[in-house]
């Protein structure tokens, strides 16, 4: 595989944005061939049973979901980016699609349908858009805590919409969490006895398969069990189970969303919701895929291409499709060597269903929910919500906030809520840089600085390190900081800020150390900045701040700075001093002056 990465990296130096293909195409040949095949036929039969399953959970006709696996993946893979990523149909945007569609139209009716197909074509257009105007940094502002958080959320409740199909109740659609447990517990002695047994051996059946022969497609396997069981009980005992129904057995009917303003303004909030989801869905699934193969991904290709992928679908009956976690883990693992892996998925799921859609009138609704009890439980990563809940207060509070909000409220609200909670716990971490006392270590020959509040400070100056961006969110907070210390040390009038780890500072950071400078020199002091970055040096230059601070008061290292601000110092206060702080504190019985070292402004860097 190694060869064949390099060869692409020499081949993909000069491709038209426009044809991506033209980039992996050269490495076809027949070896490559015959594993593409053998995966995308592998794709093909997992993506049956699923394709079904994301429908009902979307809310729409059962071959819906197979639609939405055929031409969506083939456009995706010609046009994207990741070598192993497979579109289609999934999880998340399958519930938020339900969430968001059910309050306009009825599930699974033509009116709900023309929805789901005109809120595909919109998310394709974002998607397009984003990707032309090289925006993929947009998905970074979805933090991991509210992937987790969400998806966790939405597999709680793809679990509690398949109630009524598990137990056969007739529990009103689109009911909210609460209320579908209520029902459950109100109207528990209306239960099928059969269904319930039907689901519950096709989600054993799921789990043993899934743990002892992982290999094995358990999804068709466990389906093929509760239909077994339906069609015993059936003959044996006369009870029936209810099935999905006979699927078409034909390609995708052409279709054309609505094109009316009014239903577009309706669903945009929706269809940004569902867009930025889908991207960080895909593009995180291409990135996990990439560090195992050794490809690099470029975010807007993959942006591009899943735009494309989700108009095209649209006009093939197709609703949102975006990059499969399970189909694209499987095709990986399947040994596809290039896109055209998902593309042979996507050619073969179109006869896979032509050949075996009318077998689906065998397929219980119980095994179904039973199945996508399975899914759902898949969704909770345990792992990571453990790591998070232990790791970060911050971030705990996001991923709770999103999971809580994704069970309460809508769901593409849900995702903004995780969203916005995100960006607050961001901007409260910039805007307070760590702002730390540095005093030097007696015990270490060099007199390294460091942190530690048991050793003494020189009662004149003190010395602090900031650890952050100087901009107009932080200002306040540094200014804030440095009135404490004056407070509780009036005595201390000159001040040293170790400046390299500040990488970026904007007019309101100049502003702000022009200030302290003028406020620190007229209490009789002084304020040095040390070791600053060439960046922050021009900035402070563009905004007139070198002429405020002085140039004789910005230093290149530590040591010049203290042997500068040595000689500022009252002579009287360090000759009374017990304290040996600097190495210059040792000449004070010397009564001969220490040397000052100021670095030229151009080499303070």
């Amino acid at each position: 595989m190694s060869t064949s990465l390099t060869a692409a990296k020499t081949v993909g130096l000069g491709p038209s944005r426009l044809f991506p293909f033209l980039s992996w195409m050269p490495l076809v040949d027949r070896k490559t061939l015959l594993a593409d095949l053998s995966a995308g036929l592998t794709g093909a039969i997992v993506v049956l049973p699923q394709g079904v399953a994301f429908a009902t959970i979307a809310g729409m006709p059962p071959e819906y979901g197979l639609y939405a696996g055929m031409i969506p993946a083939i456009i995706a893979a010609l046009f994207g980016s990741s070598w192993h990523l497979v579109s289609g149909p999934t999880t998340a945007a399958s519930i938020v699609l339900f969430s968001s569609l059910s309050l306009l139209a009825e599930p699974g009716s033509a009116r709900y349908v023309e929805l789901a197909l005109t809120l595909a074509v919109m998310v394709g257009l974002l998607e397009l858009a984003l990707g032309l105007f090289r925006l993929g940094t947009l998905v970074n502002f979805i933090s991991h805590s509210v992937i987790i958080g969400f998806t966790a959320g939405a597999g709680i409740l793809i679990a509690a919409n398949q109630i009524k199909n598990f137990l056969d109740l007739p529990i009103p659609r689109g009911a909210p969490f609460h209320e579908i447990i209520t029902y459950v517990a109100v109207h528990a002695g209306e239960i099928s006895w059969a269904a319930a047994l039907t689901g519950t051996v096709t989600l054993v059946t799921g789990i043993v398969v899934r743990r002892f022969w992982p290999r094995v497609p358990y999804m068709i396997v466990a389906i093929a069990a509760g239909g077994a069981v339906a069609a015993v009980l059936g003959q044996v005992l006369g009870v029936s189970v209810r099935t999905v129904g006979a699927l078409p057995s034909s390609l995708p009917p052409l279709s054309a969303p609505i094109l009316d303003l009014a239903v577009w303004r309706e669903l945009a909030p929706t269809a940004l919701a569902v867009t930025l989801f889908a991207l960080t869905e895909a593009v995180s699934i291409s990135r996990a895929l990439a560090v195992r193969s050794g490809q690099h991904i470029d975010g807007n290709q993959e942006f591009i291409g899943q735009g494309l992928s989700n108009i095209a679908g649209s006009f093939f009956s197709g609703y949102v499709a975006t990059g499969s976690f399970n189909r694209s883990g499987l095709n990986y693992e399947a040994g596809a060597k290039t896109p055209l892996a998902a593309v042979f998925a996507g050619a073969a799921l179109m006869a896979v269903v032509v050949a075996v859609a009318p077998l689906a009138v065998y397929m219980p609704d119980a095994a179904m929910a039973g199945m996508l009890f399975l899914v759902a439980w898949g969704l909770i990563d345990r792992h990571h919500i453990a790591q998070i809940l232990r790791a970060s207060p911050s971030e705990a509070v996001v991923l709770v906030a999103t999971f809580l909000a994704t069970l309460l409220i809508e769901l593409e609200q849900a995702i903004f809520v995780g969203v916005i909670l995100s960006l607050v716990v961001y901007l409260r971490r910039t805007s307070h840089p760590a702002i730390l006392v540095r005093v030097p270590d007696p015990g270490s020959s060099s007199r390294k600085f460091i942190t530690d509040p048991a050793l003494p400070e020189c009662p004149q100056v003190r010395f602090i390190r900031i650890d952050g961006s100087m901009f107009f969110g932080a200002v306040n907070f540094l200014q804030e900081t440095l009135r404490r210390y004056e407070a509780e040390a009036p005595e201390r009038r000159h001040l040293a800020i170790v400046m390299s780890g500040v990488n970026f500072i904007d007019v309101a950071g100049v502003e702000a150390l022009i200030q302290e400078a003028k406020r620190f020199r007229a209490r009789g002091g002084g304020l040095y900045l040390v070791r600053v970055k060439e960046g922050v040096l021009a900035s402070l230059r563009r905004s007139g701040g070198i002429e405020v601070i002085g140039a004789d008061n910005i230093f290149q290292s530590k040591t010049g700075a203290i042997r500068a601000i040595y000689s500022r110092i009252d002579p009287g206060i360090c000759r009374a001093c017990a304290l040996d702080v600097f190495v210059e504190c040792a000449r004070r019985g010397r009564q001969e002056p220490p040397e000052e070292e100021t670095i030229p402004m151009q080499e303070a860097g």
